[in-house]
């Protein structure tokens, strides 16, 4: 099982695009966090490890998957639609912790990041649902992706 890991992410910038200092930081954050630990074994290859290259392509996250040695793995691409509404919410429950942070009571900041955790799991059994067929994966590997879609799609 050790080799059904991923040892590599990279992100397509002709798709995904370059962004700004902080948001290319808490990229290379969230690929490192990801590379830490992982399980990912794509549905029908031989054992890895893998790596992994991610696009869009027509408003769809496209995973490129890659063997150790550079030959194909697996392809497919996933609707964001289902995922939409959870990054919309997650990223509005952020600015409020960010915010509560700043001058709220210790019992409202717990209260706002439980529920910024809550979301966070709901999107990532959403992903994982999404995944299911393609990649076996665990839910700490599924919630460290989710961290990675919900920073491609950041703003600042």
């Amino acid at each position: 099982m050790a080799e059904n890991r991923l040892v590599d992410i990279s992100l397509d910038t002709r798709s995904i695009g370059r962004a700004t200092p902080d948001i290319e930081h808490e990229r290379d954050v969230a690929i490192y966090d990801l590379l830490e630990e992982n399980q990912f074994a794509p549905a029908g290859s031989e054992s890895g490890p893998f790596k992994l290259v991610l696009s869009i392509a027509e408003k769809r996250l496209v995973f490129d998957i890659l063997d150790a040695k550079d030959g194909p793995a697996g392809t497919f691409i996933l609707s964001l639609s289902p995922l939409r509404r959870v990054i919309k919410d997650y990223f509005l429950i952020c600015e409020s912790y960010f915010s509560a942070i700043k001058t709220s009571a210790p019992s409202q900041i717990e209260a706002i990041d439980m529920g910024r955790r809550g979301l966070h799991d709901e999107g990532t059994h959403i992903l994982l649902e999404r995944l299911d067929g393609k990649v076996d994966t665990n839910f700490e590997t599924a919630r460290r992706l989710f961290t990675l879609i919900c920073v491609l799609h950041w703003r600042g």
